[in-house]
């Protein structure tokens, strides 16, 4: 029988679920909607972490991860932003390896799970890292922590 192994996260914590919260926020495409969305997290000392944006000719879909994911939901409340919650696994990038989305996509890859979709994070005190949504997190994070990876949940975003 296989050894299940806890959650690791940058800080260890193996109680805590390695996940962090997305927010998908729906704007649409006017001259300063996006300003106004990232000065209403930035206003609630909420710093964005990692961002991602798709775009159509009337609207966009913004992805972002934030510090703290409670201060975020109540800054796009409060600025009336339509917006919904998801949770998604992230990754280090492993030291010292000379081509780590390849790692990462293998070590999904043998527990056969799909990545919808991925992007990096915009700063991190440890080197790089990415959020992905899976079609399975638990399963994905159980893998990648057996292949040796670092996940970071909510409580590392808050450094």
């Amino acid at each position: 029988m296989e050894k299940v192994l806890p959650p690791q996260t940058e800080r260890g914590a193996g109680f805590e679920p390695a996940r962090v919260r997305q927010f998908t926020i729906f704007l649409e495409n006017r001259v300063g909607r996006l300003q106004a969305l990232v000065r209403a997290l930035e206003q609630a000392d909420d710093p964005i972490r990692a961002l991602t944006i798709e775009e159509s000719a009337d609207a966009a879909l913004v992805r972002l991860i934030c510090a703290d994911a409670d201060a975020a939901r109540e800054a796009l409340r409060q600025a009336a932003f339509s917006f919904s919650e998801s949770e998604l696994i992230a990754v280090e990038f492993p030291k010292r390896n000379a081509q780590p989305l390849i790692s990462i996509c293998s070590a999904l890859l043998a527990a056969e799970i799909n990545i919808h979709y991925l992007y990096p994070f915009l700063l991190r005190p440890r080197g790089p890292a990415l959020a992905l949504y899976v079609d399975d997190p638990t399963v994905a994070a159980q893998q990648l922590i057996r292949k040796g990876f670092t996940l970071i949940a909510d409580s590392d975003l808050r450094k």
